[in-house]
Formats: structure tokens, sequence, C-alpha cells
């Protein structure tokens, strides 16, 4: 095996300056994750400080917040009207996810399974870029394609059904936006099992199928779930997509044909009226987004829970 060519020339010794520069670039990389720890933190303070403004207000109480089935904060016209129950916002933003993930998950894990363990190098030049291509579509693209495309072909084949602002449409450009994240990152893991337990299948007699199923995805599913839940967080936090088409009217129903606003598209929403700082309404987006930041961050620890709990280790 060659050696480095600065082992091989000997053109490294300890000087005053060599150890100066070292000691920089350790200052420097300690500087940077020193920033990332306090933006952070600082995020984390201002939705901390910025909420309790909401919930310390006298038309808003913790109970009405997590459990109304209302929510009306831009509706209504004087404050004393206004409802602020979290319901129809979470259960606008559960549809559009789960919508989403049952299009992501099965299809990006089985694309994933093709090309890490079935398909040609031919086939996977073109999959490849083309997967890549999707992940390149500007969100608000597929926002417009969702309205212009796809809920129209839903009210088509429905005849009627569907509004034209729907959760289905929305969660179906989401999912198409998760779609290559999923490919991606469960490829990945795929690629990563160690080529001795294919071959070690084989010779047990398991056809190709069966190794693929029933030896490299058990063995790669702790970064496949990591995959699935870092999809779930995206979608769950998507904006401009469902910003688009799924709706401005909060409801708290199930049924997948209605309008369905989501927590960021009430955010977006309340960024672009005309409510003025310090107002209820205005501390309420502050609220929301805390709420949709316990979610994200619930996911996230479950995820760590996950991967430790099936991580595999091969020597």
């Amino acid at each position: 095996m060659s050696q480095p060519a600065a082992l091989t020339n000997r053109r490294f010794k300890s000087t005053d300056r060599a150890v100066l520069a070292e000691r920089a670039v350790v200052s420097v990389l300690a500087s940077c994750a020193l920033a990332t720890v306090l933006i952070t933190a600082g995020i984390i303070l201002m939705l901390v400080t910025q909420s309790w403004h909401f919930f310390e207000s006298e038309y808003v109480s913790p109970g009405e917040f997590f459990s109304g089935t209302q929510w009306t904060a831009l509706q209504a016209k004087e404050i004393e009207d206004a409802r602020f129950g979290i319901w129809p916002l979470l259960s606008g933003t559960l549809r559009v996810t789960v919508i989403a993930m049952l299009i992501a998950l099965p299809l990006g894990l089985v694309t994933a399974i093709y090309l890490s363990e079935f398909a040609s190098k031919r086939v996977r030049s073109i999959l490849k870029p083309t997967l890549e291509i999707i992940a390149g579509i500007p969100t608000v693209v597929l926002g417009y394609f969702a309205i212009l495309v796809i809920s129209p072909g839903l009210q088509f084949f429905s005849g009627g059904a569907f509004d034209t602002f729907n959760a289905t449409s929305a969660g179906i450009a989401v999912g198409i936006l998760c779609l290559p994240m999923v490919c991606s990152l469960s490829e990945d893991a795929l690629q990563a099992v160690p080529r001795s337990l294919r071959e070690g299948a084989y010779g047990l007699g398991c056809t190709p199928f069966e190794t693929a199923v029933k030896v490299v995805v058990p063995a790669a599913l702790s970064g496949i779930i990591s995959a699935f839940l870092l999809a779930f967080s995206r979608a769950i936090g998507e904006t401009m997509v469902v910003a688009l088409a799924a709706g401005t009217r909060a409801t708290a129903t199930l049924d997948p044909r209605d309008q369905s606003q989501t927590m960021t598209g009430f955010i977006v929403e309340m960024i672009k009226s005309e409510n003025e700082f310090g107002t209820v309404q205005y501390y309420s987006l502050y609220g929301v987004a805390m709420t949709l930041f316990v979610i994200t961050f619930g996911m996230t620890v479950v995820g760590q829970i996950v991967r430790r709990r099936y991580r595999e280790s091969y020597q």
C-alpha cells in the first residue's frame, strides 16, 4: 500500500507557526459549532417568549387551545368572537402528511430496493438523475402543479366531489416532494449493507428477491426508518405547497376532499394579513409555530430512539 505524500517526503514537522495555525483552525471550528448551538437556542427562546404573550392573553386559554375544534383567528371581526382551538390546523396538517406518506414511503422504498439490488448500470444511470430532477423542482412549482393538474384530475375522476383546494391534491404534491428523499436515503442504507450478507444468503440458496427482502432490507432497517421519519418531518413542515393547494379554511374533519388549512399555511396567511404587531392574532402564529416545533422535535427524538433500537453493526 502506498503511503501518503506527506509521509513519503517527510515534509512535516512541528513549528511554532504550524502549531499556531492549527490552533486557529480548531478555534474556527469550535466557533462554528458554538454559533450553531446559539442560533438553535435563540430560535427556541424566541418561540417560547413570543408564544407566552399569546397564552397569557385574556382571550386565549390553554384548555381551549389544546382541545378546541374551531380556529377563527383571522375570520372573526372582533377579537371577542375569535376561537383559538388548534385541532382544525392539526387535523389539516395530519391529513396532508398522511396522504403524502402513503405516496412517498412505499414508492420511495420500492424504488430504492430496485436501484440498489436489481437495476443495471444503464437503468440506474437514467433513474438516479430523474429523481434528482424531481428533488430540484421548486416547491412553488409543485404547488401550482397541484392546483392546475392534480385537483382538476381528482375532480374529473370523482365527478366533482373534491373542492378546488383540498387536502388530497396538496398531499399528493408533498408526497412527490418527499419521494426523492426517501429513495435516496433508503438506497444509501441498503448500499451500506456488507456484501458478505448477500453472498451468505446466496450460498444458502436464496433467490435475489428473497435476499433483498429477507436479508438486505432488515439489515438496513435503522437507516430506512430514519429516512421515513425525516420525510415525515419534512412533510409536516412543508409550507409553500400547502399554502397554495390545501386551502385557507381550517376544518376539523377527516375528509380528504375538503379544504384543510395546515399550521404552516396559517403562519403564511397570518404574516400576509393586515393584523398589527402586538395583537392576539399576531402572537397566535407563535403559538402555532411552538406547537409545530414540539411535534417535529418529538419526531426527531423518536427517530433517535428507533435508530438506536434497530441499529446493526458489522465488522
